[in-house]
């Protein structure tokens, strides 16, 4: 009996180091899985640093080498879009992750050499939306990430953020208008709580369809 209870006792034992083992074992995946996320997103925000810079630079550097930067900006700004465009389709990756990085990067660019801020949102969310549509991204998000980033450049620089924010509403939705009623749809429904702290914009911006009710009832 002392033996039976002994050999009990044991496999009790090793039962419970087996289970602290794997209860380590799964602290220590755990730990790995959230320092490789950490790393990971570290990593994603310094290369969306690195793009809102490189393209900040070159539409500057652009810019100040022409008299005309108003009507320069505009250019300049379909130009990195479409390379932006260009780039993912190169490499693989989103276009969706890399508008929000573009989008602020052109503002900043523009703003840095006392360009339209406002004209070049538009254009940027315009150039955005018609090119996620040509390669078969997500239009809404793209639209959405682009109204982030030239809203996110616009309190950065300084900026009338209202005006820049309607301009970057205003442009993807025609843009998505063009594109079909499927598009329109879904960059409204996207971008109507998108704009904090200028809650006018998106009334503006996106204004509601008129009741049909109303519009059907007989008169009294």
């Amino acid at each position: 009996m002392a033996d039976e209870k002994s050999d009990a006792t044991d496999v009790g034992k090793d039962a419970r180091d087996a289970a602290g083992r794997v209860g380590e074992d799964l602290g220590r995946v755990g730990t790995t899985v959230k320092e490789g996320i950490v790393s990971s997103l570290k990593g994603f925000n310094e290369i969306e640093a690195e793009i809102v810079t490189l393209v900040r630079n070159t539409v500057a550097d652009s810019l100040r080498a022409s008299a005309d930067v108003a009507g320069v900006s505009l250019n300049v700004s379909k130009d990195v879009v479409k390379g932006a465009i260009s780039a993912t389709e190169e490499v693989g990756t989103g276009l969706i992750l890399s508008t929000k990085s573009v989008a602020k990067g052109m503002i900043m660019g523009v703003g840095d050499v006392g360009g339209d801020v406002v004209a070049v949102a538009s254009q940027t969310v315009k150039g955005a939306v018609k090119g996620a549509s040509e390669i078969g991204a997500d239009v809404s998000l793209v639209a959405r990430r682009a109204v982030d980033g030239v809203i996110e450049a616009g309190r950065e620089v300084g900026g009338n953020v209202e005006e820049i924010a309607r301009g970057a509403v205003g442009g993807a939705v025609e843009a998505a208008g063009a594109i079909g009623t499927t598009a329109l749809k879904a960059v409204r429904e996207i971008l109507i709580g998108v704009v904090e702290g200028v809650k006018d914009v998106a009334g503006a911006a996106l204004p509601s369809p008129r009741p049909r009710a109303a519009a059907s009832e007989p008169p009294s």
